[in-house]
């Protein structure tokens, strides 16, 4: 349009003011145009320009590449790595997952994200119907939130359906803890949760707030010989224990992936690679790791003997 009045001979205050454009625009077009060059010539000079304005991309020294990448390799989040602080990184976490999102790291892989089902998705397993629910809870612990001790637990099955690994995490802390049981039926969960329970300082752990599955039907038996208070989510609501869902899905990504058979494992294996997620830090906790927070909590035996 600018090219139309200019070859119409239209004074620049005219078509500034039917273009609601500033003067120095139409000038500068204008300029531009009575050197004998077509609009064209000069939108193309015009984007060459604009690659040369705003700041130029930041490049990180060689070490913080390196740290940044090992990091992450050990299941590291980005803005954990920048918010703990422990190396100096000479950007923000925002400008980390810019440079991972444009390939500029060599570990192409962060840690999960995003829903694990589809909005709208029902659960269709069975229940059972011998639980306490989360009202008792509720009304037992009013201030389990802000308690030490309280566990949420699940099991986690491998690839024939035939052997699991028990899951509980502490809330306040997010400790995970992992133990093998010797087959996925009630009567080894319960044989398990038990034979662990009992390693245990009494009264260390108040209560554990379970998945409604029928693993856990010989729950009183549990609760009756450890003296622990046992709860159970409602069915088909994993929301109601977020914590233990993601961390499930965190030692699925570390070491138990559902293609595995878990009966090739032992406790030590299962162990490991819980304490792997124990050791990283986590953003919620103020970039200590579980472990760290944990040992607020407990004296340096009673640990060994759990994590």
């Amino acid at each position: 349009m600018i090219e139309a009045y200019f070859k119409n001979e239209e004074p620049v205050l005219e078509v500034a003011k039917q273009l609601k454009r500033s003067r120095q625009t139409i000038y500068t077009v204008y300029h531009f145009l009575k050197q004998g060059t077509t609009v064209y010539e000069y939108y193309r000079q015009y984007k060459e320009n604009k690659t040369h304005c705003g700041r130029r991309s930041i490049v990180l020294p060689p070490d913080q590449r390196e740290y940044v990448q090992n990091r992450v390799a050990q299941g590291w989040t980005l803005d954990v790595i920048v918010g703990r602080a422990a190396f100096p990184i000479s950007c923000s976490a925002r400008t980390l997952y810019r440079q991972f999102k444009k390939n500029q790291f060599d570990v192409k892989q962060l840690p999960m994200k995003g829903k694990r089902k589809p909005k709208g998705h029902k659960e269709r397993r069975g229940k059972q119907t011998f639980k306490r629910t989360l009202l008792e809870r509720a009304s037992d612990y009013p201030n389990f939130q802000q308690e030490f001790g309280h566990l949420e637990g699940d099991t986690i099955v491998d690839v024939h359906h035939k052997s699991a690994i028990i899951t509980l995490v502490e809330r306040l802390s997010k400790v995970i803890i992992t133990l093998k049981p010797e087959g996925r039926r009630a009567t080894a969960i319960e044989k398990a949760m038990t034979e662990w329970l009992q390693k245990m300082p009494k009264n260390l752990f108040k209560f554990i707030t379970f998945e409604c599955g029928k693993e856990f039907s010989m729950w009183k038996s549990v609760s009756n010989t450890s003296d622990i208070a046992l709860y159970f989510a409602d069915p088909w609501t994993p929301s109601q224990r977020a914590l233990n869902e993601h961390s499930n899905g965190l030692l699925r990504k570390d070491g138990l992936p559902k293609t595995m058979d878990f009966n090739q494992v032992d406790q030590a294996f299962v162990s490991a690679v819980a304490s792997k997620r124990n050791h990283i830090p986590r953003k919620s906790l103020n970039y200590k790791t579980p472990l760290e927070v944990f040992m607020k909590y407990m004296d340096d035996d009673t640990l060994s003997s759990i994590i």
